[in-house]
């Protein structure tokens, strides 16, 4: 080939063949971030990953719309629907300077009051309760929308009233605070006695509902339900740092029909003991994730009936703690007749579930156990939602 020949046909080369490489280039490239544009949308859409979620989230007009969570509770609380036919209480101040004339727009004013009341939050806050707050029935308290914190005070007491549901908070640090004159309704405030430092007790009431809420630093328990509570479903929370998480009974004649399903939740980092601990009663563990618990998992009293599902239970290291049941207080020629199962569960780094008992009756309006979706995607959105007006939640 001739030099002329070559000068032609490298400038033909250029002039036809690179602007195609270049476009061929710059579309695979656009191709390739197009995908992984794509994947990040995937990957920050909003997705339901379990039946209770499936029935509201992932709706841009949830903040519209807000009470439909009410038709959402599965489990034994089903059928709960707290504020819902209410007004809308919106909490503006985040004081609470005084237990017996709370100021209208603080969350005590609000959860006192005689008639349903569907409770929101008009912007971020953290509420120092200086005494337990005392609720009265038919009320949601809903933190969606805001980032709210119940911390460094008192806690929740939900006492010997009715349907209610508790949604999307942040309970930490609850500590023991003085006793004294409190408002427990719209026309009554009585004397109290001081504080356990629990950060949600449920006492004598029944048609509980708590749910994505995260529960961390207390003094005494997270969750308590005594005294013949009843009908409560605890679900789609995260529990953190905390030794005694949750207690369900005392140990009384009352408690004999309490049922409490137990559902969606991750028992995570520092979590020691009762997860729960039952005495008498029926509770149902189901496709919850427990990583690592310090002392045990599932614990026992009274004999109870525990029946556990669909769970992941990953043991701690330590070969003293593998074991994810503890019967307290019995000999095991009394805890044999106790009925504790353990169906489709994943038991992990050495961790085993020692059954005892005879078969066990299932109620109809039991949580059927998801044993098709792994137990870290049932729960992967436990805890609080970032939810934003407008926006999926």
């Amino acid at each position: 080939m001739g030099k002329s020949s070559f000068i032609l046909f490298f400038t033909h080369a250029f002039v036809f063949m690179v602007p195609g490489i270049l476009a061929r280039t710059i579309q695979d490239e656009g191709s390739v971030l197009g995908a992984n544009s794509t994947r990040r949308g995937l990957h920050t859409a909003c997705e339901a990953t379990n039946k209770i979620d499936k029935c509201w989230r992932c709706k841009p007009n949830w903040a519209e719309n807000r009470q439909l969570l009410a038709d959402c509770a599965l489990g034994f609380a089903k059928g709960t629907t707290g504020g819902k036919g209410g007004e809308i209480y919106e909490v503006t101040d985040p004081s609470d300077d005084d237990a017996v004339n709370p100021k209208p727009g603080t969350l005590r004013c609000g959860v006192t009051q005689n008639r349903p009341l569907w409770i929101i939050f008009k912007k971020d806050m953290t509420i120092t309760l200086k005494h337990e707050l005392v609720m009265t029935g038919d009320k949601t308290i809903d933190g969606r929308g805001a980032c709210v914190q119940i911390a460094n005070g008192a806690g929740i007491t939900i006492m010997k009233v009715k349907n209610v549901i508790i949604h999307g908070i942040h309970i930490h640090h609850i500590k023991e605070t003085p006793g004294g004159v409190i408002k427990d309704s719209e026309t009554h405030s009585g004397p109290r006695a001081k504080s356990d430092g629990d950060g949600i007790c449920i006492f004598g009431s029944s048609k509980i509902w708590i749910d994505h809420c995260t529960l961390d630093h207390g003094a005494d328990g997270l969750i308590d339900v005594t005294m013949g509570g009843t009908d409560v479903t605890i679900s789609n929370c995260i529990f953190n740092d905390h030794d005694k998480v949750m207690l369900l009974g005392v140990g009384n004649d009352l408690e004999k029909n309490m049922k409490v399903t137990v559902a969606y939740n991750k028992f995570g980092c520092g979590c020691v003991q009762r997860l729960p601990r039952c005495r008498c009663g029926f509770t149902h563990v189901v496709n919850n994730d427990y990583d690592k618990w310090q002392m045990y998992a599932i614990g026992g009293t009274d004999k109870p009936t525990i029946l556990s599902q669909g769970n992941r239970f990953m043991a701690p290291d330590d070969k003293q703690y593998k074991q994810v049941t503890r019967r307290a207080e019995a000999t095991e020629a009394e805890w044999k007749t106790w009925n504790w199962k353990s169906e489709h569960d994943i038991l992990l780094n050495g961790a085993f579930f020692i059954p005892s008992g005879g078969n066990i009756q299932h109620p109809p309006e039991m949580l059927e156990v998801e044993t098709k979706i792994p137990v870290e995607t049932l729960t992967r959105c436990a805890g609080l939602l970032k939810c934003t007006p407008g926006q999926p939640c």
